[in-house]
């Protein structure tokens, strides 16, 4: 067993996402884009609910451990004094790109030498992960040293804005520069810890123990600030969505507690209109709202605790007998939705405008991927980009004939299943919208193939509800006289398993994953120009 199993893959994630951040704040330094900045905003909350499952990680193992050896204890402890500081990284980009809106001449910064610090953040950055996983002090101090070059470079720019200063050469934009580069600086100082904690992990020794308690201190004053007695809230962690979310006990007699939920006002304003309109649409079928409210760009909001469990675990845990029932139950609300919701209107599916919103963070975990073009045996084999070009072009020219209600992230872990009641439930709802029914149906395929169980009865599980859902969707686009259903399917269900790749490490699955979309991209491509009626999607490409 690994010392760090179950920290080692979110902590991956962790490097990668901050990594990311301190890339984009560059080019909005260079190139000033307000969506950029709103992305790099947004983001930040992803990072901080994954700096928290981190935490609780580690917390666990420290306080769950029986054994009390001392090496996995101060790795444990380690990698969690890493994870603050990576968001403490994360959080300084954040800074950097406010401070870009007050350039009012955007080209001053390039006076100074603004690209090397990030060079060297970066640098730093990807040596992060393997530093730890393997306690390596060479790469420790590698880590520590970008650091002592940091404070050089911001000196140097120190010294260059002062003369400016001086001079009178435009204030306003000078002091903005100097505090962008004061944060770049900063970024160094957690860098430094971050090597630090290395080196405790590798050696056991605690260098600069003052520093080292400061970051204790600091840790044991970021619990939640939740006006609850101990015991009343319970994290749930796991999703990606950036929100924080946890139960909230009430200790009535026959009360299960409400879900609490904060993060993006925004989004969830969102969610709660979704809610909503599904309430209107089918009452009882998403969670009652017990409250909600906004302060500034955050919003909280209590919901009623579902009763059941995801359709995951049952699909995964369950008799085939509830299997099937469930599947029933699905596709019969499903079905109710659609026939309620459905207007008679064009409407197109987006595809491949998906694809390439979420590539760059698959090719950032595999690079490998970006394949280029090549010849082999005579045989011409397009580069990754040209296959998206020809499938931009080959989807152009579908569109769904009728519109529908969608979940809009019809995963298994977004549907209850409440065996008593008979009855499932929709929840993560902000999504929701009208739009091309093949959205949904790719997603939910997709998100039973891209499990990562692999046992033969799981895997026969696994098919046998994706079976059911597809001849559902298939009988639904022939009732619709939809010809190109099967044409749309393939490349959301292309979509769908390509950008899944990016949560998953195990690089022989993402890989499985990443080259199934793929090749549907190519059969569709190769289908280009011939009548639509002849498409129809491989179930094989399903079956592992």
């Amino acid at each position: 067993m690994r010392i760090l199993e179950g920290i080692e893959e979110n902590f991956r994630f962790m490097v990668l996402e901050v990594s990311k951040q301190v890339s984009s704040a560059l080019l909005v330094v260079e190139r000033p884009d307000p969506d950029r900045i709103k992305r790099i905003e947004s983001r930040d909350d992803y990072i901080d609910n994954l700096k928290s499952v981190i935490e609780n990680a580690c917390w666990g193992r420290i306080h769950g451990s029986r054994d009390g050896n001392k090496r996995t204890l101060d790795l444990v402890r380690a990698a969690n004094i890493i994870n603050i500081n990576l968001e403490r990284i994360a959080d300084y980009a954040v800074n950097i790109v406010s401070q870009v809106q007050y350039l009012t001449d955007p080209l001053f910064i390039r006076r100074y030498d603004y690209r090397d610090p990030f060079v060297d953040v970066e640098r730093a950055l990807g040596l992060v992960f393997p530093a730890l996983t393997r306690q390596d002090v060479r790469l420790a101090l590698r880590i520590c040293r970008a650091e002592f070059s940091l404070d050089d470079r911001f000196k140097a720019a120190f010294d260059a804005i002062l003369a400016d200063l001086r001079r009178g050469e435009s204030p306003e934009n000078a002091i903005s520069c100097f505090n962008i580069f004061r944060y770049l600086e900063r970024m160094g100082d957690a860098l430094l810890n971050i090597g630090e904690a290395v080196i405790f992990a590798a050696l056991g020794e605690k260098l600069k123990i003052h520093q080292y308690q400061a970051l204790q201190d600091t840790l044991g004053q970021g619990g939640e600030d939740i006006p609850l007695s101990p015991g009343d809230f319970s994290s749930i962690w796991g999703t990606r969505s950036g929100c924080r979310i946890g139960r909230v006990e009430d200790h009535g007699p026959r009360s299960k507690g409400v879900l609490f939920k904060e993060g993006n006002a925004e989004k969830l304003a969102k969610e709660k209109e979704n809610i909503e309109r599904w309430e209107k649409l089918s009452p009882g079928l998403p969670p009652a709202i017990q409250a909600f409210q906004t302060d500034g760009d955050s919003a909280s909001m209590l919901l009623e605790y579902l009763g059941g469990c995801n359709f995951q675990e049952v699909v995964l845990t369950a008799d085939r007998e509830i299997v099937e029932n469930a599947c029933f139950l699905i596709t019969q609300t499903v079905g109710n939705v659609w026939e309620q919701t459905l207007t008679r209107a064009p409407v197109a599916s987006g595809f491949m405008a998906q694809m390439r919103s979420r590539l760059d963070d698959v090719l950032r975990l595999h690079p490998g991927f970006a394949t280029e073009r090549k010849d082999f045996c005579g045989l011409a084999i397009p580069a990754l980009s040209e296959l998206l070009a020809a499938a931009d072009a080959a989807e152009a020219g579908l569109a769904a004939p009728v519109s529908v209600f969608l979940h809009g992230d019809f995963n298994l872990n977004n549907i209850v299943y409440d065996h008593t009641a008979q009855r499932i439930h929709y929840i993560d709802l902000h999504r929701s919208g009208q739009g091309d029914y093949a959205v949904d149906t790719a997603v939910f395929l997709a998100s039973n193939f891209r499990l990562p169980v692999f046992e033969a009865h799981l895997r026969d599980r696994l098919r046998l509800v994706m079976r059911r859902f597809l001849e559902f969707a298939r009988a639904f686009a022939a009732e619709q006289g939809d010809a190109a259903f099967e044409a749309r399917l393939t490349f959301g269900v292309a979509r769908a398993l390509a950008t899944s790749a990016r949560f998953e490490t195990n690089r022989a699955f993402a890989q499985e994953l990443f080259q199934r979309g793929v090749y549907l991209l190519e059969r569709q491509v190769a289908l280009s120009g011939r009548p639509v009626e002849e498409a129809v999607f491989p179930d094989a490409v399903l079956v592992y």
